[in-house]
């Protein structure tokens, strides 16, 4: 067997394919399983054959599959984690969208924290301050939102898009709500003022 050349220990051919390679040398490894002379005289085949075709891979004469380990390369590198695929937000969502500092939440959120205590603690008859503060409201949602980049026009459409639908909603929601809480005595412009300086908020802190 000394005078064989490593296809013929292995019983294949030169042109057998790699799985075949393998195939046979597991084959004659489960045949002379407790022989250890003829297991290593199979490994020693089996490794010239792959230093055979990693030598006709640099020189281009044939394609080693990825998945074959060479002799030099026993040690197995770790296996590479496959990246979690991320479900993508739509590209006009992440343009929209920011990723706010702590500063850039509780600076506004004091702002329109005091405004709304504002509307709240003050009496429903006062419509004028009801007013002056949303106009505050107003003011500091656009300048929050065009300090991030200077977008003075985008900053003015959410701020004006965010208050409709602020004193909209809230509007709705007092006609609603208030009725069936009898110990609340906000009236329905408090209620629906605080709810769009929330709406402000998110809007000033989380969007660009």
């Amino acid at each position: 067997m000394s005078d064989q050349n490593p296809y013929e220990k292995l019983g294949v051919s030169e042109e057998a394919s790699f799985d075949e390679i393998q195939d046979a040398r597991n084959r004659l490894f489960e045949q002379h399983g407790g022989d250890a002379k003829h297991l290593e005289v199979i490994e020693a085949a089996y490794d010239a054959i792959l230093m055979d075709r990693l030598r006709m891979r640099q020189e281009g004469k044939i394609k080693v599959p990825e998945r074959i380990r060479f002799p030099e390369l026993r040690v197995q590198s770790p296996p590479k984690e496959s990246p979690t695929p991320r479900e993508q937000s739509p590209a006009w969502l992440q343009r929209m969208l920011d990723q706010p500092t702590p500063a850039d939440i509780l600076l506004p959120g004091a702002w329109f924290l005091g405004l709304s205590s504002i509307s709240l603690f003050y009496p429903e008859g006062g419509q004028q301050v009801l007013q002056l503060a949303l106009v505050v409201g107003v003011g500091t949602s656009i300048y929050f939102l065009n300090r991030k980049e200077g977008k003075f026009g985008r900053a003015v459409l959410f701020t004006l898009i965010s208050l409709i639908i602020g004193l909209i909603a809230g509007g709705l929601v007092a006609s609603w709500l208030l009725p069936q809480i009898s110990f609340i005595t906000l009236g329905t412009n408090q209620f629906s003022t605080v709810v769009t300086f929330i709406l402000l908020w998110l809007v000033s802190s989380f969007l660009r």
